[in-house]
């Protein structure tokens, strides 16, 4: 008896040691108070399990190998900025305050200038998009970079394969980067072992492992959607190489609706050497690949609209496009829409909505009906009633799962890419986002969004606030784990 006493002082002692380190360590780091406080929940109140979760979920820890890679990069990439300075729009003259006040903030955050010159062409819907990859592809003479978050055997997307094999025969050098959670089944299926074979360099980034999990936090993943042919046309977007007549039929939310933009111009150099710095992270090659496929482009202008590109993730500034996104809602005067398949805000997001939207301005959010995450729906749905009260718009999308990330501001600015608007993207995950000062194509991306809301129902106030006790619950309870969804 006497025994087991003793052990159950001690467990007790180190539970409350290990609590109140932890809490300790989670107040050091300053982290969002939403953040902490959540943390600091989880840590105490489950004896050692939320610990062990803190471990492996709580800190940004990139691993030595990759932050030893990501130094080596600093200096080119540093150069390569300094090359192009001279090509870029470094003070330009934007007709409103909005524009002008998102350049600036953009710059600062992430060094990267506005790129002049170029053309984009709006690319709605999966058989759109790979009609126009596999055409691009096909007319390749020198390089082929892809890097992905899901590649998904299956469909038309098979057919991306066998056009890269018939590229890799004539002599073009096909790279393809993919993360290893999300591209999981395709990298061990037989196709990624032809891919191989035809002579093709595949590689996985941030790889995962039970050990490598206690060193590595293993949730950070690459989300970036990034194709560069030939150093003179890319793409960019929310769509993952998926036919969305087969990805994920069981998950009951139906098809997948993505859109993707195909660009030219001088801005291609910048998505180029986001999609090289990421490559030599993961394939350890030389740096120099980076100088020899990119600085040497200084491509013409083949239009007019003004481009920034904005990688973001964990070795980028901290909070860096959510500062961005945040920028835009302050600075918008007339209108905002926003498309996003997962809507988990925090604090700051949600007051600069409601804010803009007690200013006057028209906001209209789109989300799916539907999505694939159970606890990401019921968080989103959480703050449904927040901005309903507020008068700001909410479009529930019946049409499939609405994965189309876009925000267009007072009819002259987009951001588009593969960003959605929560936590994960906002500061774990590796996105890339482009900023586009152009009104002509804010207007095509505009109508998109406003195809959308003709296969949504709007939501209704009364609706929302007539939920079931249990549902409100359920809601709330996911919303208070928004921070570290």
């Amino acid at each position: 008896m006497e025994q087991t006493h003793w052990w159950a002082t001690l467990f007790l002692v180190l539970d409350v040691v290990i609590g109140f380190g932890f809490t300790y360590r989670i107040i050091m780091r300053r982290l969002a108070v939403g953040v902490s406080l959540a943390w600091i929940v989880v840590v105490l109140i489950f004896p050692w399990f939320g610990a062990i979760i803190y471990l492996l979920f709580g800190e940004l820890r990139l691993g030595e190998q990759r932050a030893i890679q990501v130094k080596r990069l600093e200096e080119p990439r540093e150069r390569w900025l300094g090359a192009i300075m001279a090509r870029a729009i470094t003070a330009p003259k934007f007709d409103s305050h909005c524009s002008d006040d998102v350049f600036r903030i953009s710059k600062s955050m992430f060094g990267m200038p506005a790129l002049p010159g170029n053309s984009l062409e709006l690319l709605d819907g999966a058989d759109t998009i790979f009609e126009s990859l596999v055409r691009d592809i096909n007319a390749a003479k020198h390089t082929i970079h892809i890097e992905f978050y899901i590649w998904s055997n299956g469909g038309r997307a098979d057919d991306i394969a066998e056009v890269l094999l018939l590229a890799a025969k004539r002599g073009v050098r096909c790279r393809v980067l993919l993360d290893n959670v999300g591209s999981r089944p395709f990298l061990s299926s037989p196709m990624a072992k032809r891919l191989r074979d035809g002579g093709i360099e595949l590689i996985s980034a941030l790889q995962v492992g039970l050990v490598r999990a206690f060193f590595v936090r293993f949730d950070l993943r690459l989300h970036r959607k990034v194709v560069v042919i030939d150093g003179k046309v890319g793409y960019t977007g929310s769509f993952n190489l998926v036919d969305p007549r087969f990805f994920k039929q069981s998950a009951g939310v139906g098809e997948w609706v993505d859109a993707m933009v195909r660009v030219q111009g001088p801005v291609v150099e910048a998505l180029a050497v986001s999609f090289l710095s990421d490559w030599v992270v993961e394939s350890h090659e030389s740096v120099a690949a980076l100088a020899e496929e990119t600085v040497k482009l200084d491509l013409p202008n083949v239009g007019h609209a003004p481009v920034q590109v904005l990688p973001s993730g964990p070795t980028s500034a901290a909070q860096a496009i959510e500062q961005v996104v945040i920028q835009c809602l302050y600075a918008a005067r007339d209108n905002i829409m926003i498309t996003t398949p997962y809507f988990v805000p925090d604090e700051t997001l949600i007051a600069a909505l409601v804010t803009a939207a007690h200013r006057g301005v028209d906001i209209t959010l789109i989300l799916p009906k539907k999505v694939d995450s159970k606890l990401t729906g019921l968080a989103g749905q959480a703050f449904i009633g927040d901005l309903l009260e507020a008068g700001i718009h909410v479009a529930l999308f019946d049409g499939g799962l609405l994965h189309t990330k876009s925000i267009t501001i007072d009819h002259e600015l987009s951001l588009f890419g593969s960003l959605n608007l929560d936590p994960r993207s906002f500061h774990l995950n590796f996105e890339i986002t482009l900023a586009i000062y152009d009104a002509e194509f804010t207007a095509r991306l505009r109508s998109l969004q406003e195809e959308y809301i003709t296969k949504s129902t709007r939501a209704s106030l009364s609706d929302w606030q007539s939920r079931t006790r249990l549902r409100k619950f359920a809601d709330n309870t996911a919303r208070l784990l928004g921070p570290l969804l």
